[in-house]
């Protein structure tokens, strides 16, 4: 199961209320709650009292899912600490190899053994692990070996094939149909607990996670999700699959009443590429994207909730071609309008490879409106970045701030940038700018993230390459009372961004 962490609270405030009914003239607006307006709404009849006979019919199609992984580890029991070193002649310092095992669920799609499941449910658990066998078990307790057909990892879904005739499956649905509030039932395994079955309501519909990637749209839903429940089906009341349950929000590793799926209606074409054998394609941009937070639409000045700040292009890639140039702010996709529920990469994997479309972006505060020819999205692993917390070759940042520096306005030092550094620190030696050199960890810079070894490209959009202009950039928006700047910050493998940061008083 694949973890959102985060730690939530809520205040339930209940109370009571009375109310004088008054007759309404003709035409007045009434309560969404008036007694009566909402029978229309109440469960339609032969709603079961029991999903008894439902989930008796579904189970069935429902199974476990385990592999066999063979992992080296380290046979040094200093590894990674001071000790290393002394110690790491035992045994001369060889890895040993040890069998891992991970369960999830999945179901049957056809008679004849197809099965869909999360990509990660069958994938390695840490790097250097090699998958070996994966293992499919129905209820009625037969078991199978399975084959891997195909895997879409950036939507985690994947397809195995066992030998079979006259297997029980499910079909999947229409998740379009879907409301908030519908019952819907999930069955899987638990905690490698065979076929459990948990009900619930949907919570929301087309939930942006914040993971990023071409479908990060996910029905939300209070049925308890624990881990082992990764591939196993959501189903409506009609039996219908219209999820594939992927993630749980969660504090403490364990159900909270938030967990995901994949809607079945942006699986299902995945599903049939993948069983085809074929690869699945999905547009590409080639752009870097941020959201538009508060703080970078105010220093843009547009409106928070629409468009997508780039904030870095990719040179010979789509983008690029079109004219799109960092800083400018893409507001809708062939039409469609580019939300917060509706990002980016979502409608930008949605186009097909190719295709013509008209992108619309604001630049210097300014709509326009660019034709651009949709290129293919590589894959994961070429899309995969460097590490951002390696530092090595960053220099001191004990050094005594300067007048000349912008540590006293920003709360960070900075240093000039040599080829030099640039190459230390993993970036682009032809990078132009100023290296972080040491944060104050009481500043606004520091709780927006910027740390020792990210460059400063830019300051309020000028380019700044030594701690002198920095200085000046940041102490003319100071004299003019601006309560922030904006810089552009890149650091190890060319990922960067925009930052939006206080001014300190």
């Amino acid at each position: 199961m694949r973890y959102a962490y985060a730690i939530t609270s809520a205040l339930l405030i209940g109370g009571a209320s009375a109310a004088l009914v008054m007759q309404n003239p003709a035409g007045a607006q009434t309560a969404q709650n008036e007694p009566g307006a909402i029978s229309a709404a109440a469960p339609r009849a032969g709603a079961p009292m029991s999903f008894a006979e439902m989930v008796a019919k579904l189970q069935p199609a429902v199974v476990n899912i385990s592999t066999t992984q063979r992992v080296q580890v380290s046979s040094n029991p200093f590894a990674g600490t001071p000790f290393g070193d002394l110690f790491g002649g035992q045994q001369g310092g060889r890895p040993v190899t040890r069998q891992a095992e991970s369960l999830g669920s999945g179901f049957i799609v056809s008679a004849d053994g197809y099965i869909v499941t999360n990509n990660h449910v069958i994938s390695a658990g840490q790097r250097g692990a090699v998958v070996e066998s994966i293992k499919v078990t129905l209820p009625d307790r037969r078991e199978f070996t399975a084959k891997l057909i195909g895997r879409d990892p950036a939507t985690d879904l994947a397809v195995l094939k066992i030998e079979g005739r006259n297997l029980p499956f499910v079909r999947f649905g229409d998740s379009d149909r879907a409301r908030v509030g519908d019952w819907v039932v999930a069955i899987g395994n638990p905690f490698g607990l065979g076929g459990s079955v948990t009900a619930g309501i949907i919570s929301a519909m087309h939930r942006v996670t914040g993971q990023g990637g071409p479908l990060d749209r996910f029905i939300q839903t209070d049925a308890s999700i624990n881990r082992g429940n990764s591939g196993g089906p959501m189903f409506d009341l009609n039996g219908n699959v219209i999820g594939i349950n992927s993630q749980i929000l969660s504090p403490t590793g364990g159900n909270v009443g938030i967990g995901f799926a994949i809607p079945a209606t942006e699986a299902k074409p995945i599903i049939d590429t993948l069983m085809k054998g074929a690869t699945v394609q999905r547009g590409y941009l080639g752009v870097g994207i941020q959201p538009l937070t508060e703080d970078l639409a105010k220093s843009f000045g547009v409106p928070k909730g629409k468009g997508e700040l780039i904030s870095r292009v990719e040179p010979g890639e789509a983008a690029a071609k079109a004219g799109i140039r960092q800083g400018d702010i893409i507001t809708k996709v062939d039409g469609r309008d580019v939300t917060p529920d509706t990002t980016l990469s979502y409608l930008a994997a949605n186009v097909r490879p190719g295709t013509r479309v008209p992108v619309e972006l604001v630049r210097d505060g300014k709509t326009m409106t660019v034709q651009l020819t949709v290129g293919t999205r590589p894959s994961e692993e070429q899309l995969a970045g460097f590490d951002p917390d390696a530092d090595e070759g960053v220099p001191g940042g004990d050094d005594q701030q300067s007048p000349q520096n912008a540590a006293a306005s920003l709360g960070v030092n900075v240093a000039a940038l040599t080829p030099q550094i640039a190459r230390s620190i993993g970036v682009d030696p032809a990078t132009k700018g100023v290296v972080v050199v040491g944060v104050d960890p009481s500043s606004d810079a520091a709780q927006k993230q910027v740390r020792r070894g990210d460059v400063i490209v830019s300051i309020n959009r000028t380019p700044v390459t030594t701690p002198e202009e920095a200085a000046r950039i940041v102490g003319q928006a100071k004299s003019s009372n601006a309560g922030q700047v904006l810089l552009y910050v890149t650091r190890r493998g060319g990922v960067g961004g925009y930052v939006a940061v206080d001014l300190a008083s």
